[in-house]
């Protein structure tokens, strides 16, 4: 049987985490939305570290999981409430948390397909300008096998003579 007071502590510190977690969520959409990637490119890195502290804290939370809550000894009711409490939020935290994450998974997806579109168009832009100028390039040579004196008419004359 493992400690309440460890398990007490535990959950508080799972607690601070997703609040953690949740702030810097928020942030992370808000940067999303300013499309600031340099500034989130650094959250995404602190939230990285976060979210390997919350691994930690629910690897030393799994021997607990193999308790029966009816059977723990608490100092007091108060505290056991107090901790219950905070397990509850932890799940509502966990909620939001993962909520956020799905809707910026959206917001991504959103830009990206439409810098995808964007970057179609650009392409397809690139595509016609550069057919059409081999289209005139090749027009204006068959011009020019066809009636070459339009070559020698519009060919700027050249001194060819030599002062030696």
């Amino acid at each position: 049987m493992c400690s309440t007071s460890e398990l007490a502590r535990l959950i508080h510190k799972r607690h601070q985490i997703l609040v953690q977690l949740r702030e810097l969520g928020k942030r992370q959409g808000s940067l999303i939305e300013q499309e600031d990637t340099t500034t989130l490119l650094r959250l995404l890195s602190v939230k990285q570290r976060v979210l390997a502290g919350l691994q930690e804290t629910e690897r030393q939370l799994a021997p607990f999981h193999a308790d029966d809550p009816d059977s723990r000894i608490w100092a007091n009711q108060r505290e056991r409430d107090q901790c219950a409490a905070e397990a509850q939020q932890c799940q509502q935290l966990l909620l939001e948390v993962l909520e956020l994450e799905r809707q910026q998974e959206q917001w991504m997806l959103q830009r990206r397909n439409q810098a995808a579109t964007q970057l179609r168009r650009v392409q397809a832009a690139s595509e016609a300008t550069g057919a059409y100028h081999a289209n005139r390039w090749t027009a204006d040579q068959s011009q020019v096998a066809k009636r070459p004196h339009l070559l020698a008419s519009s060919a700027i004359p050249l001194d060819l003579s030599s002062e030696a």
